[in-house]
């Protein structure tokens, strides 16, 4: 009786500091969401986070639970994970969005947490304890999102281009401040989908472990799924405003028809990703498809010494957040 306890408490504790990740999940990709519609002036800022916030939990209602799926069952052996796995695995993923909040730089929520998963668990079992399908299609849309919302943003700016060429720019500008509304909230369900279930995941994964859910249940319990989609949106609510200064300003000066073109290109990024059950980070998305939104302009309205910085942080995010994972599953492993 007393083990089961036990075990239930330090299930408990980790659930907990599985949603502190969630919410800081949304408090770091705040800007994610809200940073083109603040920049642009369409919405003031204390508008802008309860917009993407209350849509951040609306996902609920709209999408499938693939991605969840694919973090919980998709990405490590059965048999594999324990309670020191999921500690490392959300330790890691915590330290590398806190340093990169500290300093401004937007990196990948999600790629922080794929990091500290694959750390903790090679830091247990070795490289063969990962299951190769998932952690290369997770690895794989580090590239393809990006370049997807450049292609999708840049496409949408030259055909609003061509569409309203023969417009008076104020016409236009009015216009799409208000078409930027739906690109927003467009953009927030398709954050609040995909990176909400991540945590999903997660938690559903530690669920298995320790006899609390089966690998054979279709889906996770019904309370995960209310609490993570919560907890994304409260961090959301309390925003990450050293990033939305980056994303809104640094790499290229936006107008809301730049705003409403880098959100929908980034939107259908994530609609297609979550669709296909595949974690993918918005920060990479949303950066790249302002960056081809600013790059139909001229190549210098984009700040590339900003873009690189972005980038050097991407590549950086998934091996510094396994080092610290592995090293926190060892601490932990030892202690306890």
């Amino acid at each position: 009786m007393e083990t089961v306890q036990t075990a239930f408490w330090v299930v408990a504790l980790l659930v907990a500091l599985a949603l502190v990740f969630d919410f800081m999940n949304g408090f770091h990709d705040a800007a994610n969401s809200i940073a083109t519609v603040v920049s642009t002036g369409v919405l003031k800022p204390g508008q802008a986070i309860l917009f993407a916030a209350f849509f951040n939990f609306v996902a609920i209602f709209i999408f499938h639970l693939s991605v969840a799926a694919t973090v919980g069952k998709g990405i490590v052996q059965p048999g594999v994970v324990d309670t020191h796995v999921v500690f490392g695995a959300l330790l890691g993923a915590i330290t590398w969005n806190i340093i990169t909040w500290y300093y401004g730089i937007p990196s990948s929520s999600s790629h922080a947490l794929i990091g500290g998963i694959s750390g903790a668990v090679i830091a247990k079992s070795g490289t063969s304890a990962l299951i190769a399908s998932g952690i290369l299609k997770t690895v794989a849309f580090i590239f393809v999102s990006p370049v997807l919302g450049f292609l999708l943003g840049s496409l949408m700016m030259v055909a609003v281009a061509w569409i309203f060429r023969s417009f008076r720019p104020s016409r236009v500008d009015k216009w799409f401040r208000r078409l930027q509304l739906i690109s927003a909230g467009a953009y927030s369900l398709g954050h609040g989908g995909n990176d909400a279930q991540k945590t999903i995941g997660i938690i559903w994964m530690l669920l298995i472990a320790t006899g609390y859910a089966s690998t054979a249940d279709a889906s996770p319990p019904t309370w995960t799924i209310i609490c993570c989609y919560a907890a994304i949106g409260f961090g959301t609510m309390f925003g990450g405003w050293r990033i939305v200064k980056t994303m809104g300003q640094k790499i290229t000066k936006l107008k809301p028809v730049g705003g409403f073109c880098a959100e929908t290109g980034g939107a259908m990024t994530l609609f297609l990703a979550t669709a296909l059950g595949i974690p993918v980070s918005t920060t990479h998305t949303i950066t790249g498809a302002i960056v081809g939104v600013g790059s139909t302009q001229r190549a210098s309205a984009v700040r590339w010494g900003v873009a690189g910085t972005i980038v050097w942080a991407w590549i950086l995010t998934i091996p510094a957040s396994a080092f610290v994972a592995g090293v926190a599953y060892w601490v932990s492993f030892t202690l306890y």
